[in-house]
């Protein structure tokens, strides 16, 4: 994780002699309009049941009066066509990661609180968290370095396994946060091999040992078991985090070659799993966008093919359509955005959820599945941590007061996960405002978003940037997400207004009916 801080950047812009308050009457009323008619051109007319989300300066996820709509003509700048028969990716859920330190954390609070914040986190009324990731030893936000067979000598017969370090919180945090949201999907990453497998000799940096192999897939295996038997059933696996990098050997982490997952993959991980009769998925990558090839190649070899899922990803480093170049190649294999985070040190850690609304956008209309931010929970420092980079978590307990305070990223996850449900997809729709119109090409000034698009011509000197993004699950005919996101690229421009940005978010039904 060489930066905690992934943002998208802005686009789209407002003319000149435009109010940012009628651009947000017509933005919201285009977006909203989506789910509530079924022409293919619509402006719409209000439902009972019709709700809408704002989060500005002054708001957060605060439910707003939806605006009245009316029919739109086949010739309007502002309306939505929408393509249901086009089918995109089927979302699995959105989360975030219970590290050792943010477990740790949770169990610090007292027991009123921590039921509170999860309810928040992953309970019907919260942010419906369904997806979350965990630690297979330590990670660099741990409150130690520690694996599940801590030996001075190697010991491939694994006779010093233990998941006893995670009895303490870990587990419990993982079964409380099950039994608030008993469909939580659990997927689980090593930062490090036991130091005895590794060149070196220790967790931190170094590289796996080839003639390690075999005992370590069968540490997964055990891995695995254990959890189960302690009510926790993981529901997949990659198999390093971050393979290519060691951290310069400042926190646990390992190198694993390209012909080394392949062989781990093929040759052990997936056939040890098959012998213990696990259904355990694997996902291979873990790591930034840049290394897509990587992925290709990989997938290429059939042995791998057939015991992979799919891919996780991290949007540190390169551009979110590398999950689109891989899906083109190998369309029956899936992507998972596995990890990112603020820092905690930075200035708008509070306020930047347009920045990371934008970056979800990309994600979800790249064809991933969920997306799920690191730390659930760190203080005020961004500890505990044991590595050298300056994250924060999705919220922040305060050391002292216990004080909780929301991240930007917290609230632009409340426009996504609150109104997307596992299961739902996103349709194709087009879209005209200002005279644009919408073009499936990828350098046109409208590109694919998640269930949508996404107007972005270029920026003029002496307006106002404005972005628009539309998210609907289709699929259900019930469900809609929607949003319109404005945001000035002169800070100074809009400091007689109320707000610089507003997200809105719709949702027409709590009741679900899932597509076939």
């Amino acid at each position: 994780m060489p930066d905690c801080s992934l943002y998208g950047g802005k686009g789209g812009f407002l003319n000149a002699d435009s109010s940012r308050r009628a651009f947000l009457r017509t933005c919201a009323a285009t977006v909203a309009s989506v789910a509530i008619s079924p022409s293919p051109l619509l402006w719409g007319s209000s439902p009972s049941g019709t709700r809408l989300w704002v989060t500005s300066k002054n708001r957060r996820s605060e439910e707003i009066e939806a605006p009245q709509w009316r029919d739109a003509h086949g010739d309007s700048f502002t309306g939505i066509r929408i393509d249901p028969a086009q089918r995109n990716q089927e979302i699995l859920g959105f989360g975030a990661a219970f590290t050792d330190a943010s477990c740790y954390l949770f169990q610090r609070m007292n027991a009123k609180d921590r039921a509170a914040l999860l309810a928040e986190l992953f309970g019907p009324a919260g942010l419906r968290f369904s997806v979350a990731r965990t630690c297979i030893g330590a990670s660099d936000y741990s409150t130690s370095t520690y694996s599940f067979d801590d030996s001075p000598e190697p010991d491939p017969e694994l006779s010093k396994f233990s998941v006893e370090h995670d009895r303490a919180y870990i587990l419990p945090s993982l079964r409380s946060a099950r039994q608030v949201n008993p469909g939580l999907f659990l997927f689980s990453s090593p930062w490090s091999p036991p130091g005895w497998m590794k060149a070196g000799g220790t967790m931190l940096g170094g590289s796996m040992r080839k003639k390690y192999f075999a005992p370590y897939a069968e540490y997964f295996v055990k891995f695995l078991q254990a959890y189960s038997a302690e009510g926790v059933k993981i529901d997949a696996v990659t198999v390093q985090n971050e393979v290519d990098t060691d951290q310069d050997g400042k926190m646990p982490a390992a190198l694993w070659g390209q012909e080394y997952e392949v062989e781990f993959v093929k040759n052990h991980l997936g056939p040890a799993l098959e012998r213990a009769s696990l259904d355990t998925k694997i996902w291979i990558l873990d790591h930034n966008y840049n290394l897509w090839g990587r992925a290709l190649d990989e997938l290429s070899d059939p042995a791998v093919n057939k015991r992979v899922d799919g891919i996780a990803w991290h949007g540190y480093v390169g551009t979110a359509d590398a999950m689109t170049r891989v899906r083109e190649a190998f369309p029956t294999k899936h992507n998972y955005w596995t990890e990112g985070g603020p820092s905690f040190n930075s200035p708008d850690y509070t306020t930047d959820w347009v920045k990371w609304s934008h970056s979800f956008t990309e994600i979800l209309r790249n064809w991933a599945q969920c997306i799920v931010g690191w730390n659930l929970l760190l203080d005020e420092r961004g500890m505990p941590n044991i590595g050298p980079f300056s994250c924060g978590g999705v919220v922040t307990i305060d050391s002292q007061s216990g004080k909780l305070t929301r991240s930007g990223q917290y609230w632009a996850f409340a426009h996504y996960s609150k109104v997307i449900d596992r299961g739902g997809t996103s349709d194709s729709l087009s879209r005209r405002i200002g005279g644009y119109r919408s073009r499936r090409r990828r350098k046109s000034p409208w590109q694919p978003c998640a269930g949508g698009y996404e107007s972005r011509p270029a920026t003029k000197a002496g307006m106002s940037a404005g972005r628009t993004g539309i998210g609907f699950d289709g699929g259900s005919g019930l469900r809609y997400n929607t949003d319109v996101v404005i945001d000035s690229p002169h800070g100074s421009d809009w400091k007689d207004v109320e707000s610089r940005s507003d997200r809105w978010a719709y949702d027409r039904s709590r009741k679900v009916r899932k597509s076939a």
